[in-house]
């Protein structure tokens, strides 16, 4: 895998960030990673990933190991559609890509032609379409195959984590057809009981909920060619980062101090 640059040192303390399109941040040219490096004046190392999941990095001994030797790693909660599991299979880097579908889910939904899929969410949102009720056995499928594979991240990692919730929506155990957009939410089908779940295992959880001002700057100041510009203007901007470092460095100080 190939990271944002610039490339940092690692022989020296250093803090680790794990996301995806937002820590990596794409069009944004201070992502909320550098920001924290700024005010720490400690090396930070940006391991975002665009529309990158949890199998990008579990399954990655080099980043897991690198995240264990910092002195705090900051991990973005991604969404559950992002990953491999009993249902379907996602490309090992870019984990927003449909590769294939299980016999199991195929039996589940043998009226859907699985050929005819890219990407996660299309896919998903078909499956949605088709049957609630079934729908409603591949997101049980989905939440319990990301706590189970977070188990394994935060396992390699260690305990000096910090969780990161990066994201307009409210992170709650509402159940999702009722959240407006349902499918759109992101991360997608995460809720306040799994987060909770993983509480033990790391040093702390911040919500970085960007205030209504900071979304409403849409792409100001972000980076983008022309033909990106309806995909910059649907992205968290360079307000909404700044909002988060603000949000992560005194969480950050407390643990570093505490060490």
């Amino acid at each position: 895998m190939l990271f944002r640059g610039p490339r940092k040192r690692l022989d020296m303390p250093y803090l680790a960030f794990v996301g995806g399109t937002e820590t990596y941040g794409k069009f944004i040219e201070k992502p909320f990673p550098s920001l924290v490096e700024k005010a720490m004046r400690q090396t930070c190392v940006n391991f975002g990933c665009v529309n990158g999941g949890i199998d990008a990095f579990v399954n990655d001994p080099t980043v897991m190991e690198i995240c264990s030797e910092a002195d705090l790693t900051v991990v973005q909660v991604m969404g559950a559609n992002y990953l491999s599991n009993r249902f379907y299979s996602v490309h090992p880097r870019r984990n927003d890509r449909f590769l294939r579908a299980s016999t199991v889910l195929q039996a589940i939904y043998q009226d859907v032609d699985f050929s005819e899929f890219s990407f996660t969410r299309h896919m998903l949102g078909a499956l949605h379409t088709k049957s609630i009720e079934r729908f409603d056995t591949v997101v049980v499928e989905l939440r319990e195959a990301w706590v189970a594979r977070m188990k394994n991240m935060l396992g390699q990692i260690g305990n000096k984590v910090i969780l990161l919730w990066f994201s307009e929506d409210e992170l709650t155990d509402e159940h999702w057809a009722d959240r407006p957009g349902q499918l759109q939410v992101d991360p997608l089908f995460i809720t306040a009981s799994m987060i909770d779940e993983l509480r033990p295992m790391v040093k702390d959880v911040v919500i970085a909920n960007p205030t209504e001002s900071a979304v409403s700057r849409g792409a100001d100041g972000m980076f983008f060619p022309k033909s990106q510009e309806k995909a910059a203007s649907e992205m968290l901007g360079v307000d909404c980062h700044v909002e988060a470092s603000a949000a992560l460095i005194p969480k950050i100080r407390d643990q570093l101090y505490a060490i």
